[in-house]
């Protein structure tokens, strides 16, 4: 069931979860007149954005209240009619199998499970992906270690959880390298313990530098495009698999635009997405490695590059013909905190050349949280991030 667009202009929107995309598409859905209302049960970090109206704590997606909760908030603080955008994996997952009942109160940003959850599940989308001609990661087919014994292991390969919905070690970190049977059965067994046997992916370890990183981003409508545009992710954090860009440019990228719109177009796609690639420098292949149907960590790069996701979405929203927009090429996006540290590492090991390291700088039109118009989420990021890595270790202790 897809939403049906509004015969009158929405009052609002709805952000559940998220971080620094949810930041960026609060300041782009504002800029419209769009009230917008953070829930989350996350970082509060969005909530410091002038752009937000107002910040509701809710017990989250994963609670067995969730469902009763938002709709309780949406009768509280006259929500009916607003749009809901989840931001956060999690928040995904439960809007999108809630998607009926949500409906009724609010226009979700999202098709229902039976069509997200191609797109959510990595298992399920490198299937999917195969089935269209699409190249993916060697995925090798493990439900325990005795299955692993006998599946030929080309070392080094990949652990992945499928799906981001729990906090873990293993699925905030996102992908864990193994370097050889041992470290395998080690990290094998403590991804089982904290996901499920059925919930992990291993994979070949897809070859190439940064340049070969990229990404399409877009918004669709019933299964069709409505805006898009492609970026090379040039740096990232950690280093190896990263847990967020760093540094991302738009460039122009056709085979990386045709791949997304036929996968996108054969699960039927509705909303935000972004998609994310590697080319093999062994084989030269474009493979897909994950997909995000939200709004994304370098969400901000679209505004600085000439789209305007939150006229488009307001405009589908009223039944309206969305304005045409193309992405400028060679516009850079910085994760400042983070990039400092993945530059460094990089300079040191010879993979980033300081003149190009300055050169990016020049080309950066747009940041993670800093805004002239909306200064205070890049004050408190930092110390923010220092209080909850504190609070961590003291949780592991």
């Amino acid at each position: 069931m897809q939403p049906a667009p509004f015969a009158v202009r929405p009052r609002g929107a709805v952000i559940l979860g998220g971080a620094h995309g949810a930041i960026a598409l609060a300041r782009s859905l504002k800029r419209r007149g769009l009230r917008v209302v953070l829930v989350t049960d996350d970082t509060p970090l969005p909530g410091f954005s002038s752009a937000i109206d107002r910040k509701i704590t809710w017990p989250g997606s994963a609670s067995d209240e969730a469902l009763g909760r938002l709709e309780q908030i949406a009768q509280d603080h006259d929500l009916h009619g607003y749009l809901l955008v989840p931001a956060a994996d999690a928040d995904v997952r439960f809007a999108a199998m809630a998607h009926d009942r949500l409906s009724s109160t609010f226009s979700v940003l999202l098709p229902d499970w039976d069509s997200l959850q191609w797109a959510c599940d990595k298992g399920l989308a490198y299937d999917r992906a195969e089935e269209l001609g699409l190249s993916v990661p060697r995925i090798y087919r493990i439900a325990s270690l005795d299955d692993a014994r006998h599946a030929d292991l080309q070392f080094p390969v990949v652990l992945k959880p499928t799906m981001r919905v729990s906090r873990n070690r293993f699925t905030s970190e996102k992908a864990w390298r193994v370097d050889d049977w041992g470290q395998f059965q080690t990290l094998y067994q403590e991804a089982v313990s904290l996901v499920g046997a059925k919930n992990i992916v291993v994979q070949e370890m897809v070859v190439g530098d940064g340049r070969s990183q990229l990404s399409y981003a877009g918004l669709w409508h019933k299964g069709e495009p409505v805006i898009g545009f492609t970026a090379t992710r040039l740096r990232q954090y950690p280093v190896e698999f990263s847990y967020t860009s760093t540094y991302v440019e738009t460039s122009v990228e056709p085979e990386v635009v045709a791949a997304s719109e036929k996968f996108l177009r054969s699960i039927g796609h509705h909303g935000l997405v972004e998609i994310e690639y590697k080319r093999d420098s062994r084989d030269g292949r474009l493979k897909l490695l994950d997909i995000n149907p939200r709004p994304w960590s370098w969400f901000a790069l679209a505004d600085a590059a000439g789209i305007d996701f939150g006229a488009a979405i307001l405009a589908l929203a009223c039944g309206e013909a969305v304005p045409v927009m193309t992405a400028m090429p060679s516009i850079g996006w910085m994760f400042l905190v983070r990039d400092i540290v993945a530059s460094a590492q990089t300079w040191r090991h010879g993979t980033l050349r300081p003149r190009d390291y300055f050169a990016s700088w020049l080309r950066t039109r747009s940041f993670a949280t800093f805004s002239w118009r909306d200064p205070l989420p890049a004050l408190i990021e930092m110390p923010l991030t220092v209080w909850r890595v504190i609070g961590r270790r003291l949780k592991a202790h």
